[in-house]
C-alpha cells in the first residue's frame, strides 16, 4: 500500500472512530447529563488533572520516540513496555495513598474513594501504550477503531444502567474504568504483540534522549490544560466545575476529535517524509488548510447553535453552559493547528525546542489563572483565548522555519476558511436569535442552514480546501459507489 493510500485509510478509520466511538460516548454523556447533576460531573472533573498528569508521565514521550524511529526492534518495544508498567504501578500507589489529601484539598469527602478506584486507570494505561504505538506506527487505525467502538458501547450501556439505578457519580467512574479495560483487553487479544523478557539500557537511553523532553513538555501541557479545572474546583464549586466541564466536553467534540484524528495519523506520515523537505512542506501545507477548513466550520457552527443545542440535548438546568461554550469555541478552534505545528517539531527531532516552547507558553499563561481567581470563569476563558493565539504564533514561527512555511504564510492559507466559517456562524446565530420557534426546531434549522451555506458557497466558488477534501473523499469511496 502506498503512503497516500495508507494516509487516506488512516484518516478514514480515524474519522469513523470519531463519529462512531466518540459519538456513542457523547450520546451516552447527554443521557447521563439528564440523569445526573452538575455536581457529580464536577467531582469527576476534579480527579481529571491527577489522572491526566500521571498518564503523561507513564508514556514519558516514548510512544512518539518509537513512532519517529525508522527501524524499531522488539527490544525497543519491550524496554518501553516494562518502563511503562513500572511507572504505572508506582503512580497507582502514589494516587491511592494520596486520595485523602486530594479530597481534603477540594473539600469533597467523596473524592477519596473515587480517586482510589480511578487510579486503576494508570495500570491499564501502562499495559496499553505499546499496543497502540505499534498500530499507529503501522498507520493501522482500522483495528483501533473497531476496538474503541466496542469499548464505547460496553462502557456506555453499563454507565446508563447504573445511572438509571441511582448510582450517581459511580456511573461515570464505571464508564471510564470499563472503557479502558475493554479497550486494553481487546488490543491484547487482537494485536497479538507480546513483550520479550529483556530490558535494554542502550535502547532506553536512545529513546529517552528524544522522548524525555517530550515527556516534560507533555507534563507541563497537561498541568496547564487542567489547571483551569483545578482552579474552578478549588475556588468555586463542584456545580460550577460541572458547568465548565460540560461546556468543555461540547467544545471537544469537534476540536479535540479533529485534533486526535489529524495528530495521530499525520505524525507517522510526516515522520516517514522527514528526509524529503519539499514533499514534507507540500503535504504539511495541504494538511493545515484542509484541517482548519473543517475545524473552523464545525466549531464556529457549534458556537452559533449553542443555545438551542444545550437546551434541546441536556435541558434547561444546564443553561449556564451556553455562555461558557460560546466563548470556549474560540479557544478550542486552534487545537488541531497546534497539533500539526508541534508534530512538525517532533518530526524534525527538535524535542528540545518543543520543551522550551512549552515552558515559555505556560509562563505567559500565568496571568490567566490569576484572572480566573479574581474575576471569575468567563474572564478566565477570555484569557485562555488570548493565550491560544500567542501559543499558536510561537509554535508556527519555529516549526515553519524548518520547512520554509512561516506564520504569515499559514495565516494567509487559513484566513479564507476562517472568514467563510465566521460568516456562516453569524447567519445561523442571527436566524436562531430572532426565531420564535422552539429550541429543537431552531437547532434543526440552524444545522440545515449552516450546511447549506457552506455547501452552496464552496460549490459555487470552487473553494480550494473544500474541493481538496471532496476529491479525497471521492477517491476513497469511489469503489464503493460502483454498481
Amino acid at each position: 500500500m502506498t503512503l497516500k493510500a495508507k494516509t487516506l485509510s488512516g484518516l478514514t478509520w480515524s474519522l469513523i472512530d470519531a463519529v462512531a466511538s466518540q459519538g456513542i460516548t457523547f450520546i451516552v454523556g447527554l443521557v447521563l447529563a439528564r440523569l445526573l447533576s452538575p455536581e457529580e460531573f464536577g467531582l469527576i472533573g476534579m480527579v481529571a488533572i491527577f489522572i491526566a498528569l500521571s498518564a503523561s508521565f507513564i508514556n514519558s514521550g516514548f510512544s512518539n520516540a518509537l513512532i519517529r524511529k525508522k527501524n524499531c526492534t522488539e527490544e525497543d518495544y519491550s524496554t518501553v513496555f516494562y518502563f511503562n508498567l513500572i511507572a504505572g504501578l508506582l503512580l497507582f500507589f502514589t494516587l491511592f495513598f494520596s486520595a485523602g489529601s486530594i479530597a481534603t484539598f477540594f473539600r469533597e469527602p467523596q473524592l477519596k474513594e473515587i480517586v482510589r478506584v480511578l487510579s486503576l486507570l494508570l495500570i491499564i494505561e501502562s499495559l496499553t501504550i505499546i499496543q497502540l504505538t505499534i498500530l499507529t506506527k503501522r498507520i493501522d487505525f482500522k483495528l483501533q477503531t473497531k476496538i474503541s467502538i466496542v469499548a464505547a458501547l460496553g462502557s456506555g450501556v453499563v454507565a446508563l444502567i447504573l445511572a438509571f439505578n441511582n448510582f450517581g457519580v459511580w456511573s461515570l467512574v464505571a464508564q471510564k474504568l470499563l472503557y479502558q479495560t475493554i479497550n486494553s483487553a481487546l488490543l491484547w487479544r487482537w494485536n497479538r504483540w507480546r513483550p520479550r523478557a529483556k530490558f535494554s539500557r542502550a535502547s532506553f537511553r536512545e529513546l529517552f534522549g528524544f522522548g524525555g523532553k517530550i515527556m516534560v513538555s507533555g507534563l507541563i501541557d497537561t498541568i496547564w490544560r487542567n489547571i483551569y479545572t483545578l482552579i474552578i474546583g478549588k475556588f468555586f464549586s463542584a456545580r460550577e466545575l460541572g458547568y465548565f466541564s460540560r461546556a468543555d466536553n461540547f467544545k471537544q467534540l469537534p476540536a479535540n476529535n479533529l485534533n486526535s484524528i489529524i495528530s495521530r495519523v499525520t505524525y507517522p506520515v510526516l515522520a516517514s517524509l522527514q528526509d524529503d523537505k519539499e514533499q514534507l512542506k507540500r503535504s504539511y501545507r495541504l494538511l493545515i488548510r484542509a484541517t482548519m477548513f473543517l475545524t473552523f466550520t464545525l466549531i464556529l457552527g457549534m458556537g452559533a447553535v449553542a443555545e438551542p443545542m444545550v437546551e434541546t440535548l441536556i435541558g434547561h438546568r444546564w443553561a449556564a453552559v451556553i455562555p461558557l461554550l460560546q466563548l470556549l469555541v474560540f479557544q478550542g478552534m486552534m487545537y488541531p493547528l497546534h497539533a500539526l505545528n508541534l508534530n512538525m517539531l517532533q518530526v524534525q527531532g527538535r524535542s528540545d525546542l518543543f520543551l522550551k516552547l512549552e515552558i515559555i507558553k505556560k509562563i505567559l499563561a500565568v496571568p490567566t489563572v490569576i484572572i480566573g481567581i479574581i474575576w471569575g470563569i468567563k474572564a478566565m476563558i477570555i484569557g485562555m483565548i488570548i493565550n491560544e493565539q500567542i501559543a499558536y504564533f510561537l509554535n508556527s514561527f519555529y516549526s515553519g522555519k524548518f520547512i520554509g512555511y512561516s506564520y504569515l504564510q499559514q495565516i494567509r492559507d487559513i484566513l479564507p476558511s476562517f472568514l467563510l466559517a465566521l460568516a456562516m456562524a453569524l447567519v445561523v446565530y442571527l436566524i436562531g436569535h430572532f426565531s420564535p420557534l422552539s429550541h429543537p426546531a431552531n437547532l434543526a434549522i440552524g444545522l440545515f442552514v449552516g450546511a447549506l451555506f457552506i455547501f452552496t458557497f464552496c460549490e459555487t466558488t470552487q473553494f480550494r480546501d473544500y474541493i481538496y477534501l471532496k476529491e479525497l473523499a471521492l477517491e476513497k469511496f469511489k469503489p464503493l459507489l460502483k454498481p
